[in-house]
């Protein structure tokens, strides 16, 4: 992407100010989106983003400069600039880069930026007929197809120079059903690290029937509960909860700081016995997954909780300085413009021994969380509020009708401690998961578990 020597000169500059460590992060961007409402394509975009991010470490602090320029003296003015932030004396004089070769662990059988514009509008195409066919009350579909292949360089004054290209495609179906004038929607959103060929391996005419059923099943529902009652929440996309209410707290952003609840408490019984949970950059072409992190070491698979007990925290390099403990291969960002900090990447709760069958069995009464939706999260105390897309009421033992407008309202770590059975059949859903260092890809997951009591916000009192 640009000249070894070049890249050498900048991140000498970057350490003219006492600086200890310097990172110089390219990358060039290629994506395409394109929105289709009601069958007709409303908007496409492709573009390609071209940027260097230059980062610099003095002890516990860190400086973060970034350009689009790659011209020499426009990299060694922003370089100086960043190091003028800093007090002190040249400590590293000279800096030899050792190229590493990584081999990948995603198989890409079809770069969607060579697939013509005509394809995938014919995979909308196909996503939208089979969601406007489930049902006469589907009123509108809108499908956003999305792919990206990033291809970046990561260099440091430790002499790292390392290359890796990440390829994501994805496919965003909503469904609207109305009844009487009333309107629910339904959402699916599969996607993977990889390229086209993603679209021959899932049933997406599967996923854009589940959007369009949620739609259907809610606007014909009842209204929620609401009080304290038992909770099954579903596989999949119901590990959102864990990864807002838990695993953001679990990452050394807020660790480090002493802002989260989980701060200091390594080896401690946080959870139930009955949970394990991970986050696994590793996994072959999930979602969430890379061969490196942002900062150019290797991911890995981490155990965060053990048998209810706290193991470990997701680390990037300036927090694990902060904390005294090793990097994870958590660095991540959403492009050359952040700096980088400990992310998640697949996070998810691990299989237990019950069969989804005795989990609903043992519920005498409570709620059913087949689909989760979005929802809001303070870091710092763990307390939540998540919406669900699709609820139903458990009664005797058994699934009973469809509700709608239930939230869940609770704390992370109160919530982890009530899980009182944990399902064998793991699945993982796909998001864009917000925070310091912008909007990255992220795997959530975990069985069919049940928590023994959460406060549900409804429409009328449980009974």
């Amino acid at each position: 992407m640009i000249d070894e020597k070049l890249i050498s000169e900048v991140i000498l500059a970057a350490l003219a100010s006492g600086g200890d460590f310097a990172e110089v992060f390219i990358e060039d961007t290629k994506q395409t989106n394109i929105k289709m409402v009601d069958g007709r394509v409303e908007d496409g975009v492709s573009g390609r983003d071209f940027g260097i991010g230059i980062r610099i470490f003095q002890k516990h602090q860190g400086i973060y400069a970034y350009t689009n320029d790659p011209g020499r003296s426009n990299l060694l003015q922003v370089a100086a600039d960043a190091a003028s932030a800093l007090a002190g004396q040249r400590l590293i004089d000279t800096v030899k880069l050792d190229r590493t070769t990584i081999d990948s662990n995603h198989k890409i059988l079809q770069l969607p930026n060579g697939t013509a514009a005509a394809k995938k509008v014919d995979v909308m195409r196909r996503a939208h007929g089979a969601a406007k066919g489930y049902s006469d009350q589907i009123s509108q579909v809108t499908i956003v197809y999305g792919d990206v292949q990033q291809d970046v360089l990561i260099a440091n004054s430790t002499g790292l120079l390392v290359e890796d290209q990440r390829v994501r495609t994805r496919l965003a179906i909503s469904s609207v059903a109305s009844k009487n004038g009333e309107k629910q929607s339904g959402f699916y959103g599969p996607g993977r690290h990889m390229g086209f060929e993603m679209y021959e391996k899932l049933d997406i005419e599967h996923y854009a029937q589940e959007a369009s059923r949620i739609a259907v099943t809610m606007v014909n529902a009842d209204y929620a509960p609401s009080g304290k009652l038992p909770v099954i929440i579903n596989n999949e996309f119901g590990g959102v909860i864990f990864h807002e209410a838990c695993g953001h707290s679990l990452e050394a952003t807020s660790v480090a700081k002493g802002t989260s609840v989980f701060s200091n408490r390594l080896g401690e019984q946080i959870a139930s016995p009955l949970v394990s949970a991970v986050d696994d950059g590793t996994i072959p072409n999930a979602w969430g997954s890379q061969n490196i992190d942002d900062e150019g070491r290797a991911t890995q698979r981490n155990v965060l909780i053990e048998n209810g007990v706290l193991k470990g925290f997701l680390i990037d390099s300036l927090n694990a300085r902060r904390m005294g403990m090793e990097p994870t291969g958590s660095s991540r960002r959403q492009s050359y413009r952040y700096a980088p900090t400990s992310r998640m990447s697949n996070t998810f709760i691990l299989n237990g021994e019950s069969t989804p069958e005795e989990i609903i069995a043992a519920t005498d009464y409570g709620l059913f969380a087949r689909y989760m939706g979005g929802g809001s999260v303070n870091p710092a105390t763990g307390e939540f509020n998540f919406a669900v897309n699709e609820g139903y009421l458990i009664r005797n033992g058994k699934i009973d009708k469809p509700v709608r407008g239930a939230t869940l309202i609770g704390r992370g770590a109160d919530i982890l401690r009530k899980i009182d059975m944990v399902g064998n059949n793991l699945d993982t859903g796909q998001g864009m998961c917000g925070s310091l260092s912008g909007s990255i890809p992220a795997d959530v997951g975990q069985p069919m578990l049940r928590v023994s009591e959460i406060t549900v916000g409804g429409r009328k009192e449980a009974e």
